[in-house]
């Protein structure tokens, strides 16, 4: 039996199988999600908000938890979408604003260009570049210590 999902702000309904992950809806929808960790729910590339029916998603386990603490646009409402199971009908999700980078050179290949939405760290959601600025040589060395591998940044993270 399936489960109707809708993603915020594009007006998309889609079906997923009961107990399919929301992970599995955006892709669906072609929407482009890095998925940096594999879909282990250590990165913050398929963050989303829930508008309504979080009581219609599996529990939160304690490594989305501990994920979630360190995405710096976490909300209340939070929730990775490869961790997130579909049991029940009635769930709205937002997708956040901005778009996810891997690499230094997916922003380098930007320089001397504006960014038409927010350049977002993989791991914590952080805002690297905000929209509408231009992105300068002087921006990205500012960016050159920027860890984008999700292992390597969980090490660093567990060890301090």
């Amino acid at each position: 039996m399936s489960k109707l999902v809708r993603l915020e702000p594009i007006a998309q309904e889609t079906e997923v199988a009961t107990n399919g992950n929301l992970l599995s809806v955006l892709i669906s929808e072609d929407l482009d999600v890095l998925k940096e960790c594999g879909g282990r729910g250590l990165c913050a590339t398929c963050h989303v908000y829930v508008r309504n029916g979080m009581d219609a998603l599996s529990p939160m386990s304690r490594r989305e938890q501990r994920t979630l603490e360190v995405i710096t646009s976490c909300k209340q409402n939070s929730r990775l979408a490869c961790q997130s199971r579909v049991v029940g009908n009635g769930v709205i999700l937002e997708l956040p604003p901005g778009m996810y980078v891997n690499s230094l050179q997916d922003i380098e290949a930007l320089i001397g260009r504006r960014t038409d939405q927010d350049l977002l760290h993989p791991i914590t959601g952080q805002v690297l570049v905000e929209a509408g600025k231009l992105i300068t040589r002087s921006m990205m060395s500012q960016l050159a210590n920027t860890d984008f591998r999700v292992g390597e940044h969980w090490q660093h993270t567990h060890q301090a």
